[in-house]
């Protein structure tokens, strides 16, 4: 890969395409309000992320997910089964259709998984209550 060159890139156009979850990335999805608050928990150093209006979407390393401990409304999304991720072009960064509220870029790609899921921990204690964090 030459530098600055991703691995993977979204649609050109203006079609939404489906692109399977695994080959490039496994994904992590939540509800737009725990989102935005995990959003702001990490700041700079989160990766892409496709939203719409009800939920986000976080890219993260392929074969990541299958390490997720569950959390209330979080869903790891990974290939097994095979999962497939709507992915908006390139060019839609506003909403509320699909569209990619942190755009994807040679800095911007993938989001460390762990940093994501002390993210979204805080944020769901902080959404739905402490004693739902844990994923009890």
């Amino acid at each position: 890969m030459r530098s600055g060159a991703l691995p993977w890139a979204p649609p050109c156009g203006d079609t939404v395409e489906m692109a399977e979850v695994g080959p490039y990335w496994d994904a992590v999805r939540a509800p737009v309000e725990i989102g935005e608050r995990a959003l702001e928990l990490l700041g700079g150093a989160t990766g892409a992320v496709i939203a719409d209006y009800a939920q986000m979407c976080w890219l993260i390393a392929a074969g990541s997910a299958q390490y997720w401990r569950r959390l209330p409304q979080v869903q790891a999304l990974s290939a097994t089964p095979t999962t497939y991720l709507g992915v908006p072009p390139i060019g839609h960064t506003t909403g509320p259709v699909l569209h990619w509220r942190v755009p994807l870029g040679p800095d911007r790609y993938l989001t460390d998984s762990p940093l994501l899921r002390g993210a979204l921990a805080q944020a769901v204690a902080a959404e739905l209550g402490p004693d739902r964090e844990v994923g009890r």
